[in-house]
């Protein structure tokens, strides 16, 4: 195997940063020879083909250091995948209350409470306006309360094809 070039090494190593890195460090993790203007030399060449092949990224320099970012006509695609992502995330009190509605679905809110010790209807609600979590009919005990289960984008979400597809409860301890 040949030793990749120098512009290949710089590439690596800001593809891999999500953050501007300095010409210095990059001098430094390129290998001992490395100058920094042998850097700056190694970045003007990517930046260069960059332009030249028309790619969805480019070269900058920021505070100091260089990044590859993307071009700003992708803006309105970033900005859905940055949507997207963010509705992925769940905090840990999400997490429990989701899982407890997965495993014990059909669920009420009270259920959810006795198990978590805290109250559950904002996160529930929450839940809802995802779209991880719906009402599925209301239960036989006094007062009819509301039952709550899964939906298919929970199971999009967690990949899985239906609610037996989640680990058993000896899947999920660790020995």
């Amino acid at each position: 195997m040949t030793e990749p070039s120098l512009t290949t090494i710089i590439e690596a190593l800001l593809f891999a940063s999500d953050e501007p890195v300095s010409p210095e460090r990059l001098a430094a993790a390129a290998g001992e020879d490395v100058t920094v203007d042998a850097v700056r030399e190694a970045v003007r060449q990517l930046a260069d083909a960059y332009a030249e092949s028309g790619r969805a990224f480019a070269l900058a320099e920021i505070a100091g250091g260089f990044q590859l970012l993307s071009r700003p006509e992708f803006s309105k695609y970033l900005r859905k995948l940055v949507r997207a992502r963010n509705e992925a995330r769940f905090t840990q009190a999400a997490l429990e209350t989701l899982s407890i509605i997965a495993y014990k679905q059909p669920v009420t809110r009270a259920e959810i409470e006795d198990i978590r010790g805290v109250a559950a209807g904002d996160m529930v609600r929450t839940l809802m306006e995802k779209g991880l979590v719906r009402v599925t009919g209301r239960s036989e005990h006094i007062g009819r309360p509301l039952l709550y289960g899964t939906t298919k984008k929970f199971l999009t979400a967690f990949g899985l094809a239906n609610v037996k597809d989640l680990p058993s409860d000896k899947q999920l301890v660790q020995p």
